[in-house]
């Protein structure tokens, strides 16, 4: 299958920790009111299947709490948002307003399996309690623990690059 050449193309910086983090804030909003949106219309799915009642009495007795499935769907929402915009055009909205871009090497997108790895590598990230996104600040290349688990690095586009094929 032929490669996904990103656009503009050339050598581009690594990303420094600030702009990835203020690029993960945007986004975190964003996938806040995902999650939001996906449990609202689960939530009303539930109360079509059981009725308004009977939800509110399992609701009561506790049997709602950490459902697996709205779980499940939350994580797997939660995957898809990034792996679109990662295998698309290496860009989230919030990386989109901070001039970053997820790519391979040579230029190319990252593949669904490459977004997969970055997906999970950075939760562990996180549970270390963000050491694989400070790690950015020693590597040499500027990359983090999913940079390097999936091969791929986070660049800094040129001012007034912010989309796909813009300048």
């Amino acid at each position: 299958m032929p490669k996904h050449m990103l656009r503009p193309q050339g050598e581009f910086p690594g990303a420094g920790l600030i702009r990835r983090c203020a690029a993960m804030f945007y986004d975190f909003l964003l996938c806040v009111a995902l999650m939001m949106v996906i449990t609202l219309l689960y939530k009303v799915v539930q109360m079509g299947i059981y009725g308004q009642e009977q939800l509110r009495q399992m609701s009561d007795a506790g049997a709602l709490d950490g459902d697996p499935l709205l779980s499940t769907l939350l994580v797997m929402s939660l995957f898809g948002f990034f792996a679109k915009f990662w295998t698309h055009n290496g860009q989230t909205l919030g990386m989109q307003v901070w001039g970053l871009r997820i790519q391979n090497a040579d230029g190319s997108a990252v593949s669904l399996w490459q977004a997969l790895l970055r997906f999970v590598v950075s939760i562990g990230s996180w549970l270390c309690l963000g050491l694989g996104f400070f790690w950015v600040l020693w590597d040499k290349n500027k990359r983090s623990w999913h940079d390097i688990y999936s091969d791929s690095r986070v660049v800094q586009l040129p001012k007034g690059v912010h989309k796909q094929g813009q300048v």
